[in-house]
């Protein structure tokens, strides 16, 4: 079955999307256009396109919640095949203004829960190499 459409974006409400594109442009890559003060886009080397939407006001998502305020959708990212690597993200993503939602029994579950400084959820995920 032939697609209806392409993917463009992925969008995240946010209070200043300046700020969490530059957060998500150090983890992932890529350079934040501002196309004004409400919108701003970075497009993801070899990934998709992020945009960032002013929400004033906005109430970050709980994790875990199966509530109306539940996380919606996360984003996940490969951090690594080993341990040391996930370890070294995890380092950065922290000291960018991330912060641990979950990391119990992570070595068994292959990934690590954060939220971003808008409090989204995300994860830091060790991939198996082949």
């Amino acid at each position: 079955m032939a697609p209806v459409a392409r993917l463009r974006s992925v969008v995240l409400d946010c209070p200043d999307p300046s700020e969490l594109a530059v957060f998500y442009a150090a983890v992932a890559g890529g350079t934040p256009v501002a196309e004004d003060d409400d919108w701003v886009v970075l497009q993801v080397p070899s990934g998709p396109r992020l945009a960032f939407q002013r929400a004033p006001g906005l109430t970050p998502p709980a994790w875990p919640s199966a509530d109306h305020d539940s996380q919606q959708f996360h984003l996940d990212f490969d951090a690594g095949g080993t341990w040391e690597e996930v370890d070294a993200a995890e380092a950065k993503v922290l000291a960018l203004g991330a912060r641990v939602l979950d990391r119990e029994d992570d070595r068994t579950k292959d990934f690590r829960v954060y939220a971003d400084p808008a409090g989204h959820p995300f994860c830091l995920c060790r991939i198996e190499q082949p």
